[in-house]
């Protein structure tokens, strides 16, 4: 059989030359270049049919085995695409792969698996072709199936308490059911080829794992109790009707509650013994199972054959099967031979054996039960026949209590209401409560049995032409039984006898026996076997079920049942089975058993046409069943029709049923392999996702369900590992799960060259997101570099109203260095593309100091530092970080900047008041900036900073250019540098012909003259007063501070500690600073002072949240940027500088 053609992962990239070797060949038939060892044996591998073809790439094959090839298919036509036979078949060799298609046996994996290797399949012994036709294979099994326990042993008590009408429309209900099921599993078994595996395997291809996995379990339980109410009813027929004597707990002398005791506990003796021998026969071979079951159904159509000669025995004469009544109550014929109190003999008058019954001797004087002394006693006809018109009193149902006494109504009856009830084990009595509901209950497994065909599809010579056909005409036949016999049964037995459960009336006959011909024994003696083959049937299925389940792979807690014999057979399942099926029989009742299976038989026949309804609908492109009798309207009828008959049986069971089913779907949901079946459940979830992006595109989300819909853009190192994993644990905290996540990365090159490092980079992604517990998606976008990839990032993800409104980018790290100077301007160019489209900016300082999920705050504070209004932003993501775990127990604190003209204490009051109306709890502190004259520290670090700026501009100059430039930096520069630190080393700059080791030369320069990188972002910049260069020169004390750190290292001067040195270089500095850019030393003025600030109030804080301010219009100043926020966030541990994206975020209103 031709097998699967698959492709695996090339060992390397192709080289150019290789895709052009391959071009060439295709287009002008010149040899490739040859290809790598391993690709050449791959190459090999496939021709000489090993399990496991494999290719060096997904493209065209060049190999050295190509030569060889092109002979294969020389005069074949077939030239251009021989190259291509290894991932895309001939059609010839495709379809003798379908024809040679077998079903696979029932448990085992997809079909799809099947085709695993050819070694495999040449030692496999040839599968015999299927043969069993529509009447053996679906019909017959149908037919045993259906047609069990409950019509021999319940059918005429039904009848009789509920009334034909009342038990027409039962049956009716049921019927109807059936019927619909059968049309939805008709549809869904001729869409494509089913392997065995029943109802099981089409809902769990329809609707999923979760769904199959519930309903098959609940079908695997309905089976196993169906095996006990069989056995049940077999041992009934056995200990009531054949061998009563055989009980191991005598009945006689026994009343009310003893005898009923008595009976059940028999039942379970009997039972746990029945169940055990059938369990023996099961193990040793299910063979011997399959051969007695054309003798069981012999037996069941003789019995159906027999009442229906015994009906039309009736209409011409009728058999005598008497029934004694005393007044009105019917009396139970077992030990008194003659109905009549007296009889006449030669003698005079004797007494009967009836009268010693009901009183305390045999003489005519003798005291006796004062209802026998004051009722007549009548014999009436049991079986009256078709043309008595009994069918008239029998229309309507009589229900009753438990106790009760079975009574003939139109019969006087003289009672004495004050006397109680005495011998009441001489009448028949009623066993149970009954009422309409209990009768559907009881009713509903004798309908069961309508996937027997669906679950031998793979024994059938064509399944979708069978089970359509034989399944609806097994139903329609058993549907047509069940109908007529309600009303031959209402029309040819007496009341009384028919609300008789257990023929005491009778002789203890079965009562559907007394109708039968020519014996009431061929009826108990065939319903004794087919009860028995039933309970085989269900211990040989129930098994095979649940190691279908087990060996899915769905339920991890049942892979130990999907295990067997070395032939397969599934010891394990047999045995839990057999358990299962041992609590069914120790409840000893035939009538409690059969709602319990009622539900789960019940549930599974509503999924069906829930599936079935479901890929209607949803129309999906492989939906096209060969049965075309169906429609969705007929399957949501079943599905409710299903859905009131679980509640009409027994609400209380219908709840715990589905307890049951909805605990299995989210264990499976939750514990389960991850399966991926093309099932109607994805289908649904897409068309539903469908709908809500279409009302999504309707308008924006109100302020009150905004929430931060993340991107968050992570870089990968050479491997394509995630470089910044606290990024994503910032992320989860962030999130919680709600709302979108995007984890998006940029790699940098040509999609088709770097096509399996952005697997591999989605891989890790994947796997990262995993583990920190981020629930979203993740994309990778390959491009000619880094920025644009990062553009189509921020342009391209998510879909129609499900897109981002928030970007979470970590600080670009060692962006000093002048080799890296490319990963800071994309950073800008980021901060420029998100306030162009409107999204907000999150960006982490130092994000390797975040703390992980798993970590805890126990105290500490989040600091907001309030500097410009941003929507709220700033506001909103404290309480989300609050509801996490890691920041739970930290406080929340708000600061805000007031200048000269502010009213603090009112800014304080209002604040407070607006926390109050948005439900957040934080303390307020508005802090007080005072204009200041620019310091001396300001023009220095100002001066420092523009240095550095004209140096990386010299990188792209010319030599000469580039050595004249740097000259007069250094000479303009050298004097100041050196009176701010007589210590500082002379600054060396040695430069060489090549440019990268020229910038190398640089970087020290660089590193002498710049404050150390800490790895923070910014926050906005307040405007702060302009002081010219002559303000500079006012007396010390006006210096607000001075250098915090030597650049060789010394001790930073204390504040305030200004000497008559410094006052004297503040002087001798002026010629430089007047040549300053007046806004750059007015930003860096402004990020001292706020730096100074927050440091003083946050240093040992958890988390510093500030607004970042935005970046310079003019490119050339982009540099100047990152210094400006470097500044801003010197000296603290965490922070998030926070950009709105331009609307409202939070609200005070409900």
């Amino acid at each position: 059989m031709s097998q699967r053609f698959t492709v695996s992962k090339s060992d390397g990239d192709p080289r150019p030359s290789d895709i052009q070797g391959e071009v060439n060949q295709l287009f002008e038939g010149d040899e490739p270049p040859s290809c790598s060892g391993a690709a050449a044996g791959g190459a090999e591998a496939v021709l000489k049919g090993d399990s496991n073809p494999k290719e060096s790439s997904p493209f065209i094959n060049s190999s050295d085995a190509a030569a060889e090839k092109s002979q294969q298919y020389d005069g074949k036509n077939m030239a251009l695409f021989e190259e291509e036979m290894d991932t895309r078949p001939m059609v010839s060799s495709l379809l003798s792969s379908l024809a040679n298609y077998s079903n696979l046996p029932q448990g085992s994996k997809e079909h799809e698996e099947a085709e695993n290797n050819e070694a495999e399949t040449a030692r496999k012994k040839p599968v015999k072709a299927p043969q069993l036709g529509t009447l053996m294979g679906v019909y017959m099994p149908c037919i045993q199936n259906i047609f069990g326990v409950i019509l021999f042993l319940r059918m005429t008590w039904l009848v009789g308490i509920g009334g034909v009408i009342g038990t027409f429309i039962i049956v009716f209900m049921c019927c109807a059911t059936t019927m619909l099921t059968a049309i939805s599993m008709s549809a869904i078994a001729t869409n494509g080829v089913v392997p065995a595996g029943g109802s099981y395997y089409m809902i769990s291809r329809s609707l999923g794992p979760e769904f199959g996995g519930a309903v098959g379990i609940c079908f695997y339980l309905g089976t196993t109790y169906a095996g006990a109410m069989y056995i049940l009813g077999a041992i009934e027929l056995l200990l009531i009707y054949i061998v009563p004597k055989a009980a191991i707990f005598p009945l006689e002398g026994l009343e009310g509650p003893e005898a009923e005791a008595a009976l059940l506990n028999n039942m379970r003796v009997y039972g746990t013994i029945l169940l055990t021998s059938m369990a023996t026969v099961v193990f040793v071979g299910v063979k011997y199972v399959n051969k007695l079951a054309l003798v069981f159904l012999a037996c069941v159509i003789l019995s159906i054959l027999a009442v229906y000669a015994g009906v039309i025995k009736t209409a011409i004469e009728p058999p005598d099967f008497p029934v004694c009544v005393l007044g009105n109550r019917t009396l139970v014929w077992k030990t008194f031979d003659v109905c009549a109190k007296t009889i006449e003999s030669a003698n005079g008058t004797v007494t009967t054996q009836l009268w010693r019954m009901f009183c305390d001797s045999p003489f005519l004087n003798a005291t006796c039960d004062k209802y026998f002394t004051m009722n007549n006693v009548t014999q009436i006809q049991g079986i009256p026949g078709i043309t008595s018109g009994v069918l008239r009193e029998n229309l309507f149902g009589t229900y009753y209590e438990k106790g009760d006494l079975v009574s003939k109504a139109g019969v006087d009856s003289v009672e004495d209401g004050d006397d109680p009830l005495t011998n009441a084990n001489r009448y028949v009595l009623a066993d149970i409560t009954s009422f309409f509901t209990l009768l559907v209950g009881i009713y509903f497994p004798s309908v069961t049995g309508i996937m027997a065909g669906s679950n031998r599809s793979g024994d059938l010579r064509d399944a979708q032409k069978s089970i359509p056909i034989g399944t609806i005409a097994a139903i329609t036949t058993t549907s047509t039984v069940y109908m007529s016999s309600v009303f031959l049964f209402g029309a040819c037995i007496e009341g009384v006898v028919l609300r008789d459960k257990f023929g005491e009336g009778v002789h203890g006959n079965l009562v559907i026996g007394t109708l039968a011909w020519p014996s009431p024994w061929v009826i108990v003696i065939g319903s004794f076997f087919s009860t028995c083959g039933a309970g085989l049937q269900s211990l040989t299925g129930a098994p095979r079920l649940l190691q279908a389940i087990a060996k899915d792979g769905i339920v991890p807690a049942l892979r130990i049942f999907g295990h067997g014999k070395a032939n397969g057979e599934p010891t394990w399942s047999l045995l839990l089975t057999a358990c299962i099926c041992e609590s069914g029989i120790l409840i000893a009742s035939l009538d409690s058993v059969a709602p319990i299976l009622s539900m789960f038989f019940l549930m599974c026949y509503m999924f069906v046409n829930l599936a079935c309804a479901v890929q209607t609908l949803l129309r999906t492109p492989n939906w096209r069943p060969r049965f075309k009798f169906y429609h969705w309207t007929l399957s949501f009828l079943g599905m409710s029709l299903c859905l009131t008959l679980m509640f009409l049986c027994s609400w209380y069971y219908a709840i715990v049923a589905m307890v049951i089913a909805g605990s299995i779907y989210k264990y499976i949901e939750f514990a389960g392999a991850e399966k991926e079946w093309g099932d109607g459940i994805r289908g649904l979830s897409l068309s539903a996702a469908r709908y809500a992006l279409m009302r999504l595109e309707e308008g924006p989300p109100h302020t009150k369900n905004w929430r931060p819909q993340l991107l968050v853009l992570v870089s990968t190192d050479a491997e394509q590992n995630v470089e910044q994993p606290r990024l994503l644990s910032l992320t989860n905290q962030l999130k919680a799960g709600k709302g979108l996540t995007i984890v998006g990365t940029a790699l940098a090159g040509t999609y088709l060259s770097n096509h399996e490092q952005a697997q591999r980079a989605e891989q890790a992604l994947r796997k990262l997101m995993e583990t920190e517990k981020v629930k979203g998606f993740c994309q990778v976008t390959v491009s000619s570099n880094l920025r644009d990839a990062t553009s189509h990032l921020l342009q391209a993800s998510g879909l129609g109203g499900l897109k981002h409104n928030a970007v979470l980018a970590s600080w670009p790290r060692n962006w000093k260095q002048a080799d890296d100077h490319q990963t800071w301007r994309n950073f800008i160019e980021l901060v420029r593309e998100t306030t162009v489209a409107r999204l907000a900016l999150l960006v982490p300082k130092n994000i390797s100091a975040f703390p992980s999920n798993g970590e805890r705050f126990t105290e500490g504070h989040i600091d907001v530092w309030w500097i410009v209004h941003d929507g709220g932003m700033l506001m909103l993501l404290p309480f989300l970080l609050r509801q996490h775990k890691v920041w739970r127990k930290c406080k929340m604190r708000i600061f805000t900047v007031a200048q000269m003209d502010d009213n603090s204490i009112q800014m304080k009051k209002d604040l407070t008041t607006f926390l109050y109306h948005l439900r957040i709890d934080a303390m307020v502190e508005v802090v007080e900036m005072h204009d200041s004259d620019i310091s001396a520290y300001t023009y220095e670090k100002t001066l420092v900073m523009e240095q550095r700026s004209q140096m990386l501009k010299q990188i792209n100059l010319t030599k000469t250019e580039r050595e004249r430039e740097i000259q007069s930096i250094t000479d303009s520069s050298r004097g100041s540098i050196r009176r701010k630190n007589p210590a500082a080393v002379t600054t060396q700059l040695s430069v060489t012909e090549d440019p990268p080791a020229a910038s190398k030369e640089e970087k020290p320069e660089e590193e002498v003259q710049l404050i150390h990188d800490n790895t923070t972002p910014a926050s906005p910049a307040t405007p702060s007063t302009l002081l010219t260069p002559e303000d500079a020169q006012s007396p010390g004390e006006q210096i607000q501070r001075t250098w915090s750190e030597k650049c060789d290292g010394e001790a930073a001067k204390p504040p305030g500690a200004v000497t008559t040195e410094d006052i004297k270089d503040i002087f001798n500095m002026k010629p430089e600073w007047e040549n300053l850019n007046q806004s750059n030393v007015r930003r860096m003025h402004t990020a001292l002072r706020l730096n100074e600030v927050i440091l003083k109030k946050s240093s040992e804080a958890k988390l510093v949240l500030l607004n970042m301010p935005g970046a310079p219009r003019n490119r050339a100043g982009d540099e100047n940027y990152m210094e400006f926020l470097e500044v801003l966030t010197e000296g603290l541990n965490r922070v998030l500088l926070v950009r709105g994206g331009g609307r409202e975020v939070i609200t005070i209103y409900s």
